[in-house]
């Protein structure tokens, strides 16, 4: 995997970085549920008692998995994944960037602003914030070496003033994960490792890390209340992640590194769960990950 070092910019609030998995934006009751969460966070002011200001800024990255799996299905391409990364051929990049940038950023984009939220639809290739480099070959779990294609991890050089204008005037950057190469090419980018790469580079406080299950489920099924950073290794090696969570976890690693206090891993389907993960403590029905907690 590439190594990269984020260096964060200078903002007077530390922000709130809100991801939210495609599975919550397809359905119009699930959209609504996480509108109206993301609604409640900016009107309660909620996200002020983590120690931000009462302006803090609130930036939000989505995937959109589901929808470009059935978009395949129609266009005939086959799904390939490894480790929850999707396997990125040409054909299979131009379905993701329609979809993405497409249906699933200007629906939420919409249901947001018509909920009060003044959110601004972006990708990683405007004004260069998802600056991506090509992922260079994938060692699985189980230690193949796999090609990703055009897939992209985000490159430290990524450029943060478009989302520090906005979020500096009261808006709400809505972002579609697609990066940008340096020679112009566009690239899938897990929407996991994209929002934990821009939790570390806007110093963020917190990233918030919303699908459809209530956190990190032990091997038990329960949920682990708290993670300590260490313990990530051991539930990816030991076989208790899932393919879809192990690209999580490793965001969540890569953020804490980087100078995040702290991920909460919750579930978005439940409105006060969520309106919780932006307050401190987390919410009971949640993982919430530190470097400070021992595993």
């Amino acid at each position: 995997m590439v190594q990269y070092v984020d260096v964060a910019v200078t903002m007077p609030d530390r922000p709130l970085i809100l991801k939210f998995g495609g599975e919550l934006l397809e359905d119009p009751a699930r959209l609504a549920t996480v509108v109206s969460g993301i609604a409640g966070i900016t009107s309660e002011g909620r996200w002020s008692r983590v120690g931000a200001g009462p302006h803090a800024p609130l930036v939000l990255v989505h995937g959109g998995g589901k929808e470009i799996d059935a978009a395949l299905k129609v266009a005939g391409i086959e799904k390939r994944q490894v480790d929850g990364l999707r396997i990125t051929d040409e054909a299979t990049l131009d379905v993701v960037v329609s979809v993405l940038a497409g249906a699933v950023n200007t629906r939420f984009v919409a249901a947001l602003n018509t909920a009060g939220v003044a959110a601004v639809g972006l990708t990683g290739a405007d004004a260069t914030c998802g600056l991506s480099a090509a992922a260079p070959p994938h060692r699985s779990v189980d230690g193949r070496v796999v090609d990703l294609g055009r897939v992209g991890v985000p490159d430290a050089g990524a450029d943060m003033r478009v989302l520090q204008t906005l979020t500096r005037d009261g808006f709400v950057p809505v972002l579609a994960c697609i990066g940008l190469g340096r020679d112009g090419r566009l690239f899938n980018v897990n929407a996991d490792t994209f929002a934990g790469h821009l939790a570390a580079k806007l110093g963020a406080r917190r990233l918030v890390i919303a699908g459809t299950t209530p956190g990190v489920l032990g091997a038990d099924g329960a949920t682990l209340p708290t993670l300590g950073s260490d313990a990530i290794a051991r539930l990816v090696n030991d076989g208790t992640a899932t393919a879809g969570m192990i690209a999580k976890l490793r965001a969540c690693e890569h953020a804490l590194a980087n100078g995040v206090d702290d991920v909460v891993i919750v579930d978005g389907r439940d409105r006060a769960a969520l309106i919780g993960a932006a307050d401190s403590p987390a919410p009971a029905a949640a993982t919430r990950l530190t470097r400070m907690v021992p595993a």
